[in-house]
């Protein structure tokens, strides 16, 4: 893969890691369009690689917020603080239970599988459209919310469903506020991704070859950069519901890729 390649698919990444629209299916989309080659492995130590940098671009946009919640468990009390970090940890149970049982069949969906994810994007798109038309809340996030909303972020890891969409738009349809939904949606996948990338590290499925270094490097940067944009910009689209014009757009793609895959199969 070379720098361009890398740039356009790390900014790809950092865009549609926030906004609703599948940034696996966006990757697997731009590997295909590129004419990337790798073979599934390669392919998603790329996408862990930028899943990295939007969890850190995370971490940036909220960093008030995870230093009033560091505050809070230092009290060593049952705060809300606590409460929101337990059900961070209640939602990552089952993506973390597809993460180790279905590790090697998930893997073998990120080898440029169109169709797959052309059909995935409609489905992110119903989402969305339901999520649209529920009604604003001040409710707060339940520990029943957290692991329904975890399924589906597990789910979400399919290449083509939005993480972001359907995390937000579970939470959005349980009732939730949107804001409150939107902010546990980005900060619930920062300490799941960051206990992948450790898994990977130890167990050392995480190979690659030093001549791609510079390749994951500038992805990295670019993905980083789009994410700290999207983030932003996505909490500002939720508070105003806004979500339909992003399932418009998975439909638009998804048929695309649908055809796409069928003209050249």
């Amino acid at each position: 893969m070379d720098i361009i390649d890398a740039i356009i698919l790390g900014i790809i990444q950092g865009l549609t890691e926030f906004l609703p629209v599948s940034s696996s299916g966006h990757l697997e989309l731009g590997k295909a369009i590129l004419g990337d080659s790798s073979v599934p492995e390669e392919s998603l130590l790329f996408t862990v690689v930028l899943h990295f940098a939007t969890a850190l671009s995370t971490m940036v946009v909220f960093r008030k917020d995870i230093l009033d919640i560091i505050k809070g468990i230092l009290k060593f009390e049952w705060n809300e603080d606590l409460q929101f970090v337990s059900k961070i940890i209640v939602s990552m149970i089952p993506a973390v239970i597809v993460g180790l049982f279905f590790e090697e069949q998930l893997e073998q969906l990120f080898g440029g599988n169109i169709l797959l994810v052309g059909c995935m994007l409609i489905i992110t798109a119903i989402l969305l459209f339901l999520a649209d038309k529920a009604k604003d809340t001040n409710k707060k996030v339940s520990f029943k919310n957290a692991f329904i909303i975890g399924i589906s972020q597990a789910i979400a890891m399919l290449p083509g469903i939005s993480r972001s969409g359907a995390t937000i738009s579970t939470s959005v349809l349980l009732g939730n506020d949107k804001t409150k939904a939107a902010r546990f949606s980005f900060l619930m996948v920062v300490p799941l991704i960051f206990g992948k990338i450790a898994k990977d590290v130890m167990s050392g499925d995480l190979t690659y070859d030093s001549g791609n270094f510079t390749s994951l490097s500038i992805g990295f940067i670019a993905a980083f950069i789009a994410g700290l944009f999207a983030c932003t910009w996505m909490i500002a689209l939720v508070k105003k519901s806004k979500l339909s014009y992003f399932a418009i757009y998975c439909i638009i793609v998804g048929v695309i890729a649908i055809a796409f895959s069928l003209l050249n199969s």
